[in-house]
């Protein structure tokens, strides 16, 4: 791709945003970098670049004369592409994200993996599964790392495994992975997207370049993907812990197995498996799947799975503060991710007090009412959806109110009792209290890191 004196236009100045700017600025484009809120609010990354790479800096609305003189826009998976003027795309201006102008610069071979969730678990496992068996590998994308950062390091021999959003996937046109793994698709971003099919379309353009010599990923539990098989282009393995199948991976009691040309082979068993959750055993296969077809020993991958500890903000055990258990799933944006995180703490032997709350996406709590039923001992609601929420599964538990994620953490403390959990895994975005869910995260672990030294402190005042 030839960018030297390109006019470009990028869009959105967060992480994948300054990476797209820098890396046309590097190439000789001529680089303007857009955001919506004014320039003085932008993170420093950002606004340095007018020095560091003359990068022009514009905010607020973009003007009709710059779209004219573009050649090219690259947009941020958080803009919607509805933001780019239909006279630029009537003209046949090209409109591309972060991962397809990485793509077009990236060498050797690559695994995709998208989902509603499980992603960023699946993907970090699979990088250790692959470096564990000395397989030279690099990961990046949603997980973040922007995937443009790793073209000048990728090789032929290499492979490439990328964490891919929905919306991040609505831009791409030449982007193709080897081996491309859809976990699930159930409701999620019904603010950005028109319907449910929309949202589950966009899932399924991870598979649209494969050819017949690659390999796609399907659950086979999962009624949307399940019915994806027909029509692609690749050879399919599903993964399932609900059922045997003649062919792919499987959860038979506690052994995970993988069955090809009538042979099968125990990868694996749920005990040596560290992370919590049946969700986790589907994250495993998957991973499992995509290990064996890059060429993985299964010997190697079993010993992975015995030291891999997962991600950060992904049920994270925080502390435990007198016999009540501290977890952190802030990555738990959507109700399908709640609930999951609620099946994997079910069998700890107590009950859970459930953090909820944030900017909801317009999908419905109703699916979380079987599961706070049978496991939750009390809800503390937070955020611009508390009311929406309360609405929903008012009766189903007792609920309390918290204006602050301290008073989440203090409420929810008061509300369980020794044995119990308490989870913060709050089923909505993040943005209209913290920057992401990365903050969010670090701040409910840092209030109750403060609760646990003020519990300390009262009891040594006793003493």
């Amino acid at each position: 791709m030839e960018l030297e004196e390109k006019k470009t236009l990028v869009l959105g100045a967060g992480k994948s945003g300054v990476a797209s700017a820098k890396f046309l600025s590097e190439r000789g484009a001529t680089v303007t970098l857009h955001d919506k809120n004014d320039v003085e609010s932008w993170p420093e990354a950002a606004r340095s670049l007018k020095k560091t790479h003359r990068v022009e800096l514009i905010s607020n609305e973009i003007p009709s004369r710059l779209m004219d003189q573009t050649d090219l826009v690259v947009i941020s998976p958080g803009v919607p592409t509805r933001t780019i003027p239909a006279s630029y795309v009537d003209r046949k201006g090209e409109v591309i994200g972060e991962v397809e102008l990485a793509y077009r610069f990236l060498k050797g071979r690559v695994v995709g993996i998208t989902g509603s969730n499980g992603k960023t678990t699946t993907t970090k496992l699979i990088g250790e599964l692959l470096k564990d068996a000395d397989i030279a590998t690099q990961v990046g994308g949603n997980i973040g790392t922007p995937l443009l950062s790793l073209a000048e390091t990728s090789n032929d021999d290499s492979w490439t495994v990328v964490e891919l959003s929905s919306f991040q996937l609505e831009t791409i046109k030449q982007f193709h992975p080897n081996v491309a793994i859809c976990l699930n698709v159930t409701p999620n971003h019904l603010d950005r997207y028109d319907s449910f099919l929309d949202y589950a379309a966009a899932k399924h353009r991870i598979f649209m370049n494969q050819e017949p010599g690659d390999l796609a990923v399907l659950n086979a539990d999962d009624v949307v993907t399940a019915a994806w098989a027909e029509g692609l282009r690749a050879a399919v393995t599903y993964f399932s812990i609900k059922k045997e199948l003649d062919e792919g991976l499987f959860l038979r009691g506690r052994e995970l197995v993988s069955r090809a040309n009538g042979k099968e082979k125990v990868l694996t068993t749920r005990d040596e498996i560290f992370l919590r959750g049946l969700h986790n055993v589907e994250n495993a296969l998957a991973a499992l799947a995509a290990g064996l077809a890059c060429g993985a020993l299964p010997e190697s991958m079993r010993e992975t799975l015995r030291n891999f500890k997962g991600v950060e903000h992904r049920i994270e055990f925080v502390a435990e503060i007198e016999g009540i258990r501290f977890y952190n799933d802030s990555k738990a944006t959507s109700v399908d991710a709640t609930a999951k995180a609620l099946e994997a703490l079910s069998d700890g032997g107590g009950k859970t007090v459930l953090i909820l709350g944030g900017r909801g996406k317009n999908a419905p709590y109703a699916p979380l009412i079987d599961p706070i039923e049978s496991s939750v001992r009390a809800l503390v609601l937070i955020g611009e959806d508390a009311g929406n929420i309360e609405s929903q599964l008012d009766g189903h538990a007792e609920i309390v109110r918290a204006e602050s994620m301290r008073d989440a953490v203090l409420k929810s403390f008061e509300s369980a009792t020794s044995g119990d959990a308490v989870l913060l895994a709050p089923a909505c975005s993040s943005f209209d209290m913290f920057r992401n869910f990365e903050e969010r995260g670090n701040e409910f672990k840092y209030e109750v890191c403060n609760l646990m030294s003020g519990v300390k402190g009262e009891v040594g005042k006793g003493v």
